[in-house]
């Protein structure tokens, strides 16, 4: 049997901290291992529990959440981490994703879909709401940079679109060994850091549609 899902809720309103711990208890393979008010404690007590993900507030007093992603980046071990918000204006959402979350939902998600959301972030797909997608690609147009080839388009594009390395192996019938060498190529190229801002190049530039 799989190992449950360890998470971190950071919010710094303790009625919506209990209120998302209550619900994540009782799904199936996901337990919340710890909660934070901001980002300074997120940033600490992700040291501590070392959670496989954390589920963070991005407006919130003293640090905030884009400040604690760049302290969970800097982690020996960084975990996943799904934004979990309601405000939606590009000054929110941009910085959060440039600094490393791997998705973003709105506090009004449904349950299920939040739960849903969790297990794919774990899983190593980059999620963002159809909404931030949006406005994403309607921000200015990124640098010029090196051509990619073919092939590392087309991975691009699978990434861009949530896989994991398996899966874009499976789809371009390749090995998952030749599938990380194209990702690592990517972000070279394109001098980015991750797979979630190699997802936003792609929307960004129109080889993918937002969702």
């Amino acid at each position: 049997m799989a190992e449950p899902i360890r998470v971190l809720v950071v919010d710094d309103h303790p009625v919506v901290r209990q209120g998302l711990r209550t619900f994540l208890d009782v799904q199936e393979g996901i337990t919340v291992v710890g909660e934070a008010e901001d980002g300074a404690a997120c940033v600490t007590e992700a040291e501590r529990l070392r959670p496989d993900l954390v589920l963070l507030d991005l407006r919130m007093p003293g640090t905030d959440g884009v400040a604690a992603l760049h302290g969970l980046r800097d982690l020996d071990d960084p975990p996943r981490v799904l934004v979990i918000t309601s405000f939606t204006e590009p000054t929110a959402v941009l910085p959060a994703v440039r600094a490393g979350a791997s998705g973003y939902v709105y506090k009004d998600v449904d349950p299920p879909a939040l739960a849903a959301a969790i297990r794919a972030v774990h899983a190593g797909h980059v999620l963002l709401h159809p909404d931030v997608a949006r406005l994403l690609a309607a921000g200015d147009a990124p640098p010029a940079t090196a051509p990619l080839t073919a092939r590392e388009r087309e991975v691009l594009i699978e990434v861009a679109r949530g896989r994991s390395n398996r899966e874009i192996a499976k789809a371009l019938a390749v090995s998952e060994k030749t599938v990380k060498t194209h990702v690592s190529a990517i972000l070279g190229k394109l001098d980015l850091q991750d797979r979630t801002q190699a997802a936003l190049y792609a929307v960004r530039t129109g080889l993918v549609q937002p969702l």
